[in-house]
């Protein structure tokens, strides 16, 4: 007989996940690794619905980005999906959601360290949400792909070489150099457990704070910091603070004292 899934991590996974499921075996199912089923004959792995999520997730994130980038073209857009449904981009939001503490693996698998293993944990990931879909529909599917992969798709959409265009941090590096002649300055601290931590970041020039971002990485913390340092230095206010103020020519009207411009318009009455 199969031995059970632990029920603390699923619990917890479920938790994190947001998602509450009429039944569990659709959840447990998307955790089962097929050196699992080698072991325990009669179980089903967690293919299917890898595949299944997969579609779910390609559509969730084509559809959002179609709609959110009316500006790009089909080739930004097909770059910028790929990004985001990368086996690696999968991976690391397993990792922070805590998968590999939940996955079903066989004896060997996790004794070679499967339950850290990148392609183990992006497989399982995309069919945690095929999981979902299968108990809830396309609606929580969207919503649980939103949540965890927004910020990437901002992140990815505005990043380095992105379809977005140049990344924050080097637009505000520029920025300071060119108007300031100075560097920015990151200062960065952590929240919450491992599994979904957050992190702050805060943009400096000098000793002025200029702004203050978050984000589930250290890199998006910093580009949501740099992306609110941008625009501060670039409200009306501060890009005109810099530039001094016209001065009128010695002996224009504009530098008479008002009583001598009437006096003199008097003269001539």
């Amino acid at each position: 007989m199969a031995e059970a899934l632990p029920p603390q991590p699923l619990a917890a996974l479920v938790d994190r996940l947001g998602h509450r499921f009429s039944e569990p075996g659709p959840m447990v199912l998307a955790l089962t690794h097929r050196s699992w089923c080698a072991e325990n004959p009669g179980e089903a792995s967690n293919e299917r619905l890898e595949f299944l999520g997969d579609a779910v997730l390609g559509l969730v994130v084509t559809d959002h980005i179609f709609t959110s980038h009316p500006e790009m073209t089909e080739g930004s857009l097909a770059k910028l999906r790929a990004a985001v449904v990368s086996a690696p981009t999968l991976s690391a939001v397993a990792a922070e959601l805590g998968v590999g503490d939940a996955l079903r693996l066989g004896k060997g698998e996790d004794a070679s360290g499967g339950r850290e293993k990148a392609s183990i944990l992006a497989d399982a990931m995309e069919a945690i949400i095929g999981a979902v879909y299968v108990d809830g529909g396309l609606e929580p599917a969207r919503r649980l792909v939103l949540e965890l992969f927004g910020e990437r798709i901002t992140s990815e959409a505005a990043g380095p070489g992105g379809p977005g265009g140049a990344d924050h941090k080097t637009q505000l590096q520029e920025l300071a150099a060119r108007r300031f002649d100075e560097v920015p300055a990151y200062e960065l601290r952590d929240e919450g457990p491992d599994h979904a931590k957050r992190f702050f970041a805060t943009v400096r020039l000098g000793d002025e704070v200029i702004g203050e971002g978050e984000g589930r990485s250290k890199k998006l913390a910093e580009q949501a910091a740099a992306g609110a340092a941008l625009d501060h230095l670039t409200a009306p206010t501060v890009a005109t603070a810099a530039v001094p103020a016209p001065v009128a020519p010695a002996g224009s009207p504009d530098t008479l004292p008002m009583n001598a411009t009437n006096e003199s318009e008097q003269g001539h009455a």
